[in-house]
């Protein structure tokens, strides 16, 4: 009886603590949303893949969406976001791309992927994706050519509002931060965002989001849609 008692203990510890380590995709989620919830700020390498071409550039991000991109490739390139705005400077057409933004919109920006990178734009997927993880909690490699370790969720769409059909987040165990960002929009293509060399809670200020717009650069409103319902 002594050794019955033994072993039922012995199991009943060892379910446990086995039951204490099951992390589900949401939990996971949650976990990564309240660490974006303690950064207030952020700067980042940022490179950004599209129909097979490569933007790179020196990111800059204030919460709750403030956003500037500083593009070394397109080279002088700029891309400010305040929330509501989004000015797009580029140089060798001479032109600013101007449009006004609501949240229904946010995603179909060139901004919106970038910005899901944040708490607010965490809690943005919590309501319109369902998570999973993509091959189980235990960190993977980031891709067949770079062994560095994260863990993947996918996230499918669950409002048909949604600008991207599913998303792959890829996140660093460690540090909680978002590495990469892969999503599919509705029309097939494929966007991908890599972050490195992140470095939060600096104290960005305000200032470095006003853009003052080239005197000799043509204005150009509302040039994703004319609606911003």
């Amino acid at each position: 009886m002594k050794y019955l008692f033994l072993f039922l203990f012995c199991l009943g510890n060892a379910v446990f603590s086995y039951s204490q380590e099951i992390i589900t995709a949401d939990r996971y989620l949650d976990t990564v949303s309240e660490r974006y919830a303690n950064v207030r700020d952020y700067e980042a390498q940022v490179v950004i893949r599209s129909d097979g071409a490569d933007m790179v550039g020196s990111l800059s991000f204030l919460n709750p969406n403030f956003l500037r991109i500083d593009f070394s490739n397109p080279q002088e390139q700029v891309l400010v976001f305040n929330g509501e705005n989004l000015t797009i400077y580029i140089p060798r057409l001479r032109a600013v791309l101007s449009q006004a933004v609501t949240p229904i919109r946010r995603a179909a920006t060139p901004a919106g992927g970038v910005t899901l990178a944040s708490a607010q734009g965490l809690q943005l997927l919590r309501r319109g994706y369902i998570p999973a993880f993509l091959t189980g909690p235990e960190p993977v490699a980031l891709d067949e050519r770079n062994p560095e370790l994260v863990v993947k969720l996918r996230l499918t769409r669950r409002l048909a509002s949604e600008g991207f059909r599913e998303i792959i987040l890829s996140i660093n165990p460690e540090t909680l931060l978002i590495r990469r960002i892969e999503g599919r929009t509705l029309a097939d293509a494929l966007v991908r965002f890599d972050f490195t060399n992140i470095r939060t809670n600096l104290g960005i200020p305000e200032q470095r989001f006003i853009y003052d717009l080239p005197p000799t650069a043509n204005v150009f409103h509302n040039f994703l849609f004319r609606d911003t319902d």
